[in-house]
């Protein structure tokens, strides 16, 4: 940490450490310092007590515990004004907290979205066609009756997308435009016009699942989403059906889609996100050989990191200057920002 500079940290990586990096530096007034999950107290207890901004992993399980940021983190940090999340997820933050301490929160929702939408239609196309099940099955027995693994067209089908917010509406505007599909969303803070703009149907959620051949998480995880897809929503779809997820892996029910699978209640499933990350190798999902598995990865592209990184940049820099970033997770949260960075700085943020 720098005398006289606005104190950035960060904890073991960076969506993209050298465009990161850059932004930073020719911004000229930040100075950041690296940790290590591993940074013992002496080094890391003066990085928080000097901190003004956290780049936070957006991973759970990547970051090391006592570094998430819960009360007893913000305790150690008692100049902190920002908060930003690697990801569009910020599971590694408690948001109530910070908003309660007076330090903005920003993600980078849409950094990553072109990404994460081709992986969910990549797994999409990959079920349908059967293409995973060929493979394995290739490689462990040899020739076998190609007509036993008889595929589907996505082309004309109906995709149903729960949350069609960044994500959500690329993923739309892929499946319609170019595999004329129809196109259901279910999304409670999106209204019928905006959902229609968006190339959708709105439609609430058991329909959706009732109507769709392939059913797409693309929201956010939160109290209201956590466990929206159990036994009972697995039971309400077809069971030609695909199930897709690169949202949240606490969103859906991995034991009820175990036994949705196991039962033939739905054809199959493509799995990025998980409870736990990554998987152990022995997860009950991995048997199943129309189960398409990723360990979080669907936005993990060199066009994502690097997109990710510069939002990720620009915003934080934006925030220690006192302007409002375009990315704000607790917006109520404002006026008391604005009276620590006025206390902090000596003038007013804007």
């Amino acid at each position: 940490m720098t005398a006289g500079k606005k104190n950035l940290f960060y904890v073991k990586y960076l969506a993209d450490e050298a465009i990161y990096k850059k932004i930073v530096s020719d911004e000229g007034s930040i100075a950041l310092t690296r940790l290590e999950n591993d940074s013992p107290a002496p080094v890391a207890g003066p990085v928080l007590a000097a901190a003004h901004a956290y780049q936070v992993g957006a991973s759970r399980d990547e970051l090391a515990p006592h570094f998430h940021v819960t009360k007893e983190l913000l305790a150690q940090c008692p100049k902190l004004l920002v908060v930003s999340s690697n990801g569009a997820g910020y599971d590694t933050v408690d948001v109530g907290a910070c908003t309660e301490a007076g330090v903005l929160v920003v993600n980078q929702a849409g950094g990553n979205a072109q990404s994460v939408a081709e992986h969910a239609l990549g797994m999409m196309l990959s079920l349908s066609k059967r293409i995973v099940e060929v493979d394995k099955a290739l490689r462990r027995e040899g020739p076998f009756d190609r007509v036993a693994f008889k595929g589907g067209e996505v082309f004309g089908k109906t995709v149903g997308i729960i949350g069609i917010g960044h994500v959500g509406s690329r993923l739309a505007a892929m499946c319609k435009s170019a595999l004329g599909m129809t196109v259901l969303a279910y999304d409670p803070y999106v209204g019928d016009n905006e959902i229609a703009a968006r190339g959708a149907k709105k439609v609430e959620l058991d329909q959706l699942l009732k109507a769709s051949d392939f059913v797409s998480i693309n929201c956010p995880l939160t109290a209201e989403s956590r466990s929206m897809i159990g036994e009972a929503q697995f039971a309400m779809m077809k069971p030609t059906a695909m199930f897709v997820t690169t949202a949240r892996g606490s969103i859906h029910d991995e034991k009820a889609l175990e036994e949705a699978l196991r039962a033939k209640k739905i054809a199959g499933a493509g799995l990025d996100v998980w409870e736990k990350e990554p998987p152990p190798s022995d997860h009950p999902l991995m048997a199943f050989d129309n189960v398409f598995v990723s360990p979080h990865t669907a936005g993990v592209t060199h066009d994502a990191r690097c997109n990710m990184a510069k939002i990720a940049a620009e915003q934080v820099i934006a925030a220690l200057a006192g302007e409002r970033p375009p990315r704000v997770v607790n917006p109520d949260v404002w006026p008391a920002y604005a009276r620590r960075f006025a206390k902090e700085f000596g003038r007013a943020p804007g």
